[in-house]
Order: C-alpha cells, then structure tokens, then sequence
C-alpha cells in the first residue's frame, strides 16, 4: 500500500537540509556493491529482506502487463528477471535464502550484460553456486480483529549440485481482505435530507493454495532455467448492510472461483566471447468464475462472469560487447493473448442486457527492438535504443472488432555521475500502455449500485511522450537522497465515457479513448541512517509522489484529472536493529490517498486512510525467526463517496451523496519460520 502529507513535507524537506552533507567517499560507478557484511546487523533471513533495505531504492513488484518485456519488477537475480507473473517477485525473494547470497548489486544507469527493462535503476541478487540443501518451513496466522483466525503453513527448498539446481516451494492458507470491514452508510439528498443511514458488516479472505518449482541446469552449451506455478485463490466475501430508519437488511455476497498456471523457460548461450544469445518462452492459463448476488427490500441482483485467459510468449535477446565502453543488443517478441468472457446479469429474475457482455478477443503482438549502451567517459553513460510494435486485435461476439496498431516507440537516457556520490538522470521516451483486459469487459460492481459498468474492446492504447530528469545524492556509508521530475504528454487517453444505443440513448457506462491530455509527477526520497543522530542501528526510508493531471471531461466538456489517478501517495519506514537482544523492530506507515472515476452520472471517489504496522522480529537462533506485526494500528479503513445524478452530469442536478466507510481493526499477523541448511 502507499498511503498524506505529513511524511511527504518531510521527506522533501529532508532532501533538500542533506543535500550539503558530508558523504561517503566511493570511487565514481553505475553498479554500487553491498556485500553481506552490509547487512550483517540487520541478520536478514531472505533475499527480500536484503533488497528492502538498500540505500536509495524502493522495491516495484512489476507491472500487469501482457508479454515480457516492462512485466518484471525492479530486482534481477543474478543478471536475469524471473520468468514468472503470478508467481511474484516477492515471493520469490522471500524463497532465497540469505545465507546463499553472494552480493547484492544496485545498478544505475546500467551495466554491461544487464538488461535493464527500461529502467534507470535495478537491483541484482547474485546467490553463490556453493553446492548442498538449504531448506525453510513456516507456520503463520492472522488473528483478526472479528474473531477469525487464519492460519497458512509453508515449505520450500533449495537443492544445488555442481551446475544444477532445483527449486520447489508449498503454501497452503488463509488471507484476509483488508478492504472489507465493518462500518457504515449514509445516503443525503442535494439539500442535505437524510434518506439512509445503516450500519455495515463486513468480511472476505481468499484460500491460497500455491506450488511452484524450478530447475537450472547445462543444456546445449550453454544454461536452462525452467519454472512452473500452479495456484488456487478462491475468494469468498460477504456484506450485510442494516438500515438505522427501517430495520430492513441488505446482503451482498462475492464468490470467485480462481485458477493460475504458468510454465516458463530460458536459455541462455555464450556464442562467443563477447556475443551472447538469450531465448524465453512464457505460457500462462488464468480461469476466474465470479457470482455476486445482491438481495435487498424489494430487489434481488445476480452477476455471473465467466472469463478464461491465455498468453503465449517467445522472446529473442542478442547481446554483443562491442568494446569495454559500448554494448549493443537486439532482440524481438512475439504474444499471443485471448480472451473468452461470458456474463449474465438479471434483475428480479429478469436479464438485463449489459454492452460487450459475451466477447472472445484475440490479440496477436509482436516487436522488434534494439539498443546500445555507450560509455564514452568515466562517469558517464548513453543509452540509446527504438523499438517497433505492431499488433493485430480482433473481438467476436457482442462486440466484433478488428484492428492493426503500428507504434514505434524511441528511448535516449544519459547517465552523469557528477560526483563519486552525486548522479544526474535523464531520460526521454515514447511508452505505450498495453490495453487491460479488464477494460473490455463488464464489472460486478454494479450488483450493488445497479449503474451498469460495461466493457468496451474497441479501444486504442494510451501513449506518452515522457520526459524525465532525476538527481540523486549519497552520504554518511548508507544515506541516499533522490528526487525526480516526469512530464507526460498522452493521447488517445483511456478513461470513462457513455455508451449509446441504436437510437442514441445513453445505457451504460464504459472505458473509451477521449484525446489528449498531460500528466505532471514530482518524486522525492530518503535512505537516512540514524547512527549519527543518535539511534543506533536505526534506518529512516520515506518517499513521496505527487501527481497532477489534465484531459477533458467527455461528459461535461471541462478540464479534469484522470480517473482512477492517485494525486499523492506516500510511505514513511523506520527499523532498528538490536543485536545484543537479537532483535529488530520498527514502524511502517503508508499515506491515506484518494481517487475518483468520473463517470456518465455520478462521480465516485475511493479514499484510503493512513495505514500504520509496527512490527518485531526477533531471532533467538541463527535459524529460527519469530515476527510479530500489528496490522492497521491506527485502525484505518476505505471510505466510498458516491455523487449521483438525475442524469448526464452536464445537464442534471445531484440526486444524492452517498457514503460508505469501512474500517479494519487492529489485527496480528505472527509469522515463524525455520530454516535448514546453508550457513545460518
């Protein structure tokens, strides 16, 4: 989560007081090299536990994206990004020991041999090949503030032999849902009357049931890394709303029945001494079967959706080493995606016709890419690089379509180190957002509000012109200060728009490309070790981003903000290590944010308050960890505000505000885990 300004003020005016400190002396390189030793004090028990404390980084778990190529977060282990979608990055951080890490390198700018993904700066894990077993086994529970105890158990093992290793991993659990909870609604005529005030209840967990396994081994000259996951996430939730002024109840109920696989593959192989060849292939298979049911005074809604998806994915990587101070790489990709969706909607028994209901797309993708990485100086990086995109899309069934997109989308970033300790970013790039799935279908959030939310396949891709420009300053060993200025300039904006039937009726509600517009995005950050301040073995990390907007309301014609866009988000992170009392303990807190959808007749804006977890973990063995975290200490919940319309908002007056608040109590999560193996 990232949630206010307090922290955010902060944090910038932090930066700017340290920007004159004295720092660390380091010899000028994009590639900064933390050893174990670094995080010696800390005793982390994971590969994730190392990467989460590097100066001057902020762990991304990757994008939901379509392909290969921008999906992977912002970590490689050794030099490569997993294979993997549903099988996170977190986790599988979480399954490397830190026992069996080597070093971990934080790479700015890039590096020679490393694949950067578009990013300007990643971290890389590099794990030892020293052969034998290393193993954990863990037990943990939420214990919920409602009652509910939810427990997972875990296992996962590590086994390597010369060149060959095997992964495989076993959860099997209980999640809980910490946006639903117990609260209430009110419901306001446009002058203030109130018309419903109820009392809510509130509750929903998902079963997580997960198997993953690897193998890397010599194959055909060169090296094989195969991986799979199969996971089972049913979800069950239900909300019961009674009303204060009639005694009447009201009952929403969501069941998701959902099943995930991949399988994924890379081979790597040496050509020569200075080329280098790289082929992936990726297959995931997604099935999610959703029935949502809402029964209140006089009314019974019930949503059933169906939707299947696939993805197919090849990919090509050539990398040459042209001289010590320029790379060159070139590569293509090739998907294939689809999606079978199949939706039934009634209304006291009677259908409701909901647009683009039951569709099958297709989309078949591929690009072609190349890229040189030119050190022309100490201190001194360019890389330049132009990818070409071309995509067929084709919908049958309520919706047919068909449509052939061309994009070519240039990058140029330049890379100064200033100082041994101070570095200038620049970068300027055509992106091109994949189109979501999700948009093309329709949404079960209309069970409870009855305002049809349809999908739409007939869209365009957002594009953007972005220009960015970063400064980043290190000091005291450990410290780091970042800020960073982006500027988008989009088209063919993907936001909400009305859907007309054949006699120009509005009948619902969908996305829709509606033109041009801007997006402004200010970024600040702060590794601060607080030994000299007098905290021994302490560490502040906190980073902000705020964010401003503009397009054109198709609804009303005025400028606006994007919908869905968060104006400001934030996080504020303080640890201390204890090693004489083999503890570590500390504080995370995440700024409460808002967002609205501007839609045809109502505007609807989620909130989220301030979250705040303060955590312990304590080590009595090198091989065994207990951690203790208070989830949502401050009591933090969501908030819906919905502003409804007698009809199109441009023309017609408010009808009613109606709000619902949620509020999730404290709840423990105690987590143990044991390990086995390696050297603790």
């Amino acid at each position: 989560m990232a949630r206010g300004a307090t922290g955010a003020a902060w944090s910038a005016t932090a930066f700017v007081s340290l920007l004159a400190c004295p720092a660390w002396a380091q010899t000028p390189t994009d590639v900064i090299t933390y050893p174990p030793a670094f995080f010696a004090a800390a005793a982390p028990t994971t590969a994730f536990d190392m990467v989460t404390r590097l100066p001057g980084f902020a762990f991304e778990r990757g994008d939901s994206v379509r392909g290969l190529a921008g999906s992977g977060g912002n970590v490689l282990i050794d030099g490569k990004p997993p294979v993997s979608k549903n099988d996170t990055l977190e986790e599988i951080l979480k399954r490397i020991p830190a026992s069996s890490v080597v070093r971990v390198e934080l790479i700015r700018g890039g590096a020679s041999g490393i694949d950067m993904g578009g990013r300007s700066v990643v971290a890389n894990v590099v794990r030892s090949t020293r052969g034998g077993f290393t193993g954990a086994a863990g037990l943990s529970s939420y214990i919920v503030y409602d009652g509910r105890v939810l427990p997972t158990v875990q296992a996962e093992g590590q086994w390597r032999r010369g060149e060959r290793l095997f992964e495989g991993s076993l959860m099997v659990g209980r999640r809980p849902d910490d946006m639903m909870g117990d609260g209430m609604r009110e419901r306001r005529g446009a002058d203030g009357t109130l018309l419903r005030l109820s009392d809510i209840d509130g509750e929903a967990d998902t079963l997580r049931t997960w198997a993953t396994a690897a193998l890397e081994t010599p194959f055909a000259g060169g090296g094989l890394r195969l991986n799979g996951a199969y996971m089972l996430n049913p979800y069950n939730g239900v909300l019961v709303e009674r009303s204060r002024l009639t005694g009447l109840t009201e009952v929403e109920t969501t069941d998701e029945d959902r099943v995930q696989a991949e399988l994924g593959a890379r081979h790597t192989l040496d050509l020569s001494a200075d080329l280098g060849l790289e082929i992936t292939a990726f297959q995931q298979w997604k099935d999610t079967d959703t029935v949502a049911l809402y029964e209140g005074p006089g009314v019974v809604r019930a949503f059933r959706l169906d939707r299947k998806t696939a993805e197919s994915v090849a990919r090509g990587r050539l990398q040459w080493r042209r001289s010590n101070t320029l790379d060159v790489e070139a590569g293509a990709e090739a998907a294939l995606n689809t999606l079978d969706s199949r939706t039934a909607f009634t209304e006291n028994g009677a259908a409701v016709a909901v647009p683009a209901a039951n569709v099958r797309v297709e989309e078949k993708r591929g690009e072609v890419f190349a890229t040189a990485t030119w050190r022309p100086r100490p201190g001194w990086t360019v890389e330049g690089g132009i990818r070409q995109e071309a995509s067929d899309i084709a919908s049958e069934g309520d919706v047919s379509t068909g449509k052939t997109l061309h994009f070519t989308k240039p990058r140029l970033a330049l890379t100064w180190d200033r100082t041994p300790v101070s570095q200038i970013r620049l970068r300027i790039e055509r992106e091109v957002d994949q189109l979501n799935f999700d948009d093309f279908v329709a949404s079960s959030s209309l069970i409870n509000t009855g305002v049809v939310l349809a999908g739409n396949p007939d869209l365009r891709p957002q594009q953007a012109w972005v220009a960015e420009a970063a400064y980043e300053r290190r000091f005291w060993k450990s410290g780091a200060a970042i800020i960073a200025l982006r500027r988008y300039e989009l088209s063919d904006v993907i936001d909400r728009a009305p859907v007309f039937d054949a006699d120009g009726d509005v009948v619902a509600d969908a996305p829709a490309n509606i033109g041009e517009g801007v997006r402004d995005e200010l970024s600040a950050s702060l590794t601060l070790p607080l030994d000299r301040l007098g905290v021994s073995g302490g560490q502040l990390k906190t980073a902000a981003t705020w964010r401003w907007s503009q397009v054109t309301d198709p609804a009303t014609g005025e400028r606006r903000e994007i919908s869905g866009q968060v104006p400001l988000d934030w996080e504020v992170r303080f640890k201390q290590d204890l090693p004489r009392w083999k503890l570590t303990w500390g504080v995370d807190a995440f700024g409460g944010f808002r967002e609205t959808d501007y839609r045809l007749s109502e505007k609807d804006t989620r909130k989220l308050s301030t979250w705040v977890t303060p955590f312990l973990e304590y080590k009595p063995r090198p091989d065994l960890t207990l951690t203790v975290e208070l989830e949502s200490a401050t009591e933090g919940g969501s908030k819906r505000i919905r502003e409804v319309y007698d009809g199109p908002r441009a023309s017609s007056p408010l009808a009613y505000i109606d709000r619902r608040q949620l509020t999730w109590g404290r709840t423990l999560e105690i987590r143990l885990r044991k390990t086995f193996g390696g050297s603790n």
